[in-house]
Parts: structure tokens; sequence; C-alpha cells
């Protein structure tokens, strides 16, 4: 009988896979980069040769796992397994169920990778126990998630919460989504990016200059930099914490939740100096009543503990 799992963290620079036994324990896992500018079919490759690569370190064959989960990033139909669009990887209407179950002949489930993350803090990790969570991620990009009422909120036709997109200035630096002004583009790693490319185009010298030459920085750059008290390293982070703030207190002012959760890469790597920055100015922007109630935490588990989460339930049958 099949008694292994595997997880997927589908990112805008690397795909992360994880083998958990039957225990929910992860016994192997790897990751490798994403590259979507090479294309959808790249994409695709590299997903396949994660899974490939897991079952053959692992020492397994694909007759020994029961499913494969993964959480991705965009609007994704959870029904269809149809990823109708992703801001940072090149899919439009993209029917990543079929050709998964298609290659390996087992039943695969998607999910934004958020919501899949929200879930498994609430489940799992910061938030267990709670009825009203809000959290934020920021990575590559910037995604959202919602538990109401003790229940993952996607909205109609899995199209909701995508709070990584709520307008923050109307006239603000363009967004991979098409709009202007997101948060994702002041507060991501992409948003981060641009602020400390504009940064080096002025003149201005920057331990992350090289960290930048590819495309997106990696965490650790970003966190050897701001060690270093690199200033513009600084300054991106402080821009970024800023419009975060905005945000969480718009978020606390509609939803009222009993906890804002912060994952992602960036929360990983630079953690407690990262949310401190937020919550030393999120009072400025909701009201004092609602703002009392409100806990702010950081993530615990890891992305691939997030895609398991709901799924778990469906594995076991």
């Amino acid at each position: 009988m099949s008694k292994y799992s595997i997880c997927l963290d589908i990112g805008g620079t690397k795909v992360l896979g994880a083998i958990f036994d039957e225990t929910e324990k992860i016994v192997f896992r790897l990751k490798k980069k994403t590259k979507p500018k090479e294309g959808s079919q790249n994409v695709e490759d590299t997903i396949i040769s994660v899974v490939d690569e897991l079952l053959s370190g692992y020492g397994i064959t694909i007759d020994d796992v029961k499913a494969i989960a993964a959480g991705a990033p965009g609007v994704i139909n959870q029904d269809t397994g149809v990823i109708l669009f992703s801001p940072n990887l090149p899919w439009a209407n993209y029917e990543i169920k079929r050709i998964i179950e298609e290659r390996f002949h087992i039943p695969f489930f998607i999910g934004n990778d958020v919501n899949t993350g929200v879930y498994g803090e609430w489940k799992y990790g910061a938030a267990r126990g709670l009825t009203h969570v809000v959290g934020l991620f920021i990575g590559t990009g910037m995604g959202g998630g919602l538990i109401l009422d003790g229940k993952l909120y996607t909205g109609y036709n899995f199209k909701g919460a995508e709070l990584g997109h709520m307008i923050l200035n109307a006239e603000g630096p363009r967004c991979n989504c098409g709009q202007r002004g997101c948060l994702e583009s002041f507060s991501s790693k992409l948003g981060m990016t641009d602020y400390i490319r504009q940064q080096i185009q002025r003149g201005r010298s920057s331990l992350m200059e090289s960290a930048i030459t590819d495309g997106v920085f990696k965490s650790k750059a970003m966190k050897a930099a701001f060690e270093a008290d690199d200033d513009v390293m600084l300054e991106a982070i402080d821009r970024a914490c800023h419009y975060l703030a905005i945000a969480s207190g718009s978020l606390v002012n509609i939803f009222s939740p009993e906890m804002i959760v912060f994952g992602g890469g960036v929360m990983e790597a630079l953690g407690d100096a990262f949310l401190e920055k937020i919550v030393d100015q999120v009072d400025l922007y909701c009201m004092p009543s609602i703002r009392t109630s409100v806990k702010f935490a950081k993530a615990e588990l890891t992305m691939t503990r997030f895609s398991m989460g709901p799924w778990l339930s469906l594995m076991k049958t």
C-alpha cells in the first residue's frame, strides 16, 4: 500500500519538493531553480524533474506515493486544477492538474500557495486554535490568505484573498499583475529589487549590486546586506515594511482578525527585525479599538509543510 506523499512549493524563483511519510514527517527534500523567463515548458519540466529526483533520491517509485500536492502563486481553480493567471510565472489557463496526473498517474492537488500557507499555519503553526486569521507572505511576489470563522476563505471560483494586489498608490510602480501601486510592487522581493536597481542606476553603491544582476536577489544576500548596514538595502526594507504596515492596518480594520501572520522567504531570512518594523508603524493605520485584539506573528512552518495542509485528509483516503 502506498504510504508516501509528495508536496511541492512552486515559486517564481524555485521549486521546493519534499516527501512525507505516513506519520507526516519529511523524510527527503530538494529544490531547483524555476527560471520562468525560459518559458512555461521549462517550468513544467522543472516540476516534473523535481518529482523524479525526489523519487530517485529517496529510493522509491511513484507506486509508493499516494498523491502529489502543490501550492503555486496566482489565481487557481482548486476543483479543476487550472492556473488561471500567475503574475510571476508564465502561466495562463494552464492545466497543471491534467499534465501532472497524465505524467505520474496518481492524484494531484493544487491551490494558491499562500492560501495553503495560511491554512498550514492555522492547522499546525503560529495560528493554530484561532478562528480569524489573515496571512501575508513575502517572497518573490506577495500573497495573502484568510481564515474566516474557522474556514479557509478563497472567494468565488477560488479567486479571493489576493491581498498582495491591493492598491496602495494608484500612481505607484508597475506590478506584474498589470496594475500600479500594488502592495507586491513595494514590499515583495521583486519590489525591493526594482527599488535597489533604481538607486544603483542613480550612482549609489550597494552590496546588492551583484545580487540583482540576474534578477531577483536571494534572501541570503538580503540578510548579509542588512547585517552589514548597507544603506540601499536598509532603505528598501524600510520602504517594504512601511507599505506592509499600511496594508496590515487596513486588514485589521476590515477583518478584525485575531492574528496577522507573516511568512515567506523574506520573513525566514530577517524574521524579528522585519516584523518589528511593521508592528512599530501599524498603529498609525488602523482603529485603536480594533488593533488591541490583534496579534502579529511570524510563520512557524516551511512552505512544503504549508502545501501539505489542505490536502492531507484527501491523501489519507
